[in-house]
């Protein structure tokens, strides 16, 4: 049976910078949960970072940006680029440890993101781009998607699970 990362903040932990959670309630979710297939994770807290913690958003690109080192992760008042990597690397090494190969993460996080990022104005304005987590799972082959994609991910994991001509 194969398993899910998914952001720790979906499944109703408090660990959003903000010091709430994000649940998503979902059918789906909640099967994946029955099923014994979710991995909790938050990048964020594992690269060390408090909960709560200052907003922060990616500057100069966004995490495929940050991962080739030409881009930033920081808070109006400091770089906390090194925290995001270290999370990205730990969630790298949760989802080989699990044998994941599908995540659901939260859209909009300069971790999770899998569509959209705040450009790094702290304005509120959103523009293309992954989070660092999200773009360190991809480079290694794991598919990602937001929590408004969950039909899919679902349906990718069927995929995966489904026998060679079956």
């Amino acid at each position: 049976m194969k398993k899910v990362l998914v952001s720790a903040c979906l499944l109703g932990q408090r660990v959003r910078y903000d010091g709430r959670d994000a649940r998503v309630q979902s059918r789906i979710l909640a099967r994946w949960q029955a099923e014994g297939r979710i991995v909790p994770f938050c990048p964020e807290v594992a690269g060390g970072l408090p909960t709560p913690r200052p907003p922060a958003e990616l500057q100069g690109g966004d995490g495929w940006a940050v991962l080739a080192g030409g881009a930033r992760v920081a808070t109006r008042e400091k770089d906390v680029t090194a925290a995001f990597l270290a999370g990205a690397d730990a969630a790298l090494h949760a989802a080989r440890a699990a044998g994941v190969e599908v995540a659901v993460l939260k859209e909009r996080s300069p971790s999770c993101a899998s569509h959209f990022v705040y450009d790094g104005s702290f304005r509120g304005r959103l523009v293309a781009g992954r989070g660092v987590t999200a773009a360190r799972l991809e480079s290694e082959g794991i598919r990602v998607f937001s929590e408004e994609e969950l039909e899919e991910a679902d349906a990718c994991l069927r995929a995966l699970e489904t026998p060679a001509g079956g």
